[in-house]
């Protein structure tokens, strides 16, 4: 995949990170916000466009975000802790999985 053609937005009323190419939505990633925190929660991409990366570029992008924006993260969703321990540098602003639902 050309990473070029790959778009990410955040779309806050969804409570979740969008991936398109060509408009036609490809992965997401849905999210809390808890106050100054961001609790990921779950990764998706869609069936026909697995393996081509969508799912590393959406952590890296939402992990420079909040690192760039000096948001903690605290990861509950598999793919993205996985992909993390791939990526040891995003430690500094990962916070310990603040229980059930991110709520804790």
């Amino acid at each position: 995949m050309d990473q070029a053609e790959l778009r990410i937005t955040d779309s806050p009323p969804a409570s979740r990170y969008e991936a398109a190419i060509g408009g036609t939505l490809v992965g997401v990633v849905e999210y809390r916000r808890l106050g100054g925190r961001l609790v990921l929660v779950h990764t998706e991409v869609m069936a026909e466009f697995g393996g081509r990366g969508i799912g590393a570029a959406l952590a890296r992008h939402i992990l420079d975000e909040a690192r760039a924006a000096g948001t903690r993260v605290t990861v509950k969703c598999p793919f993205i802790r996985a992909w993390l321990e791939r990526h040891p540098d995003y430690q500094a602003i990962t916070t310990p999985d603040a229980g059930p639902g991110g709520q804790g």
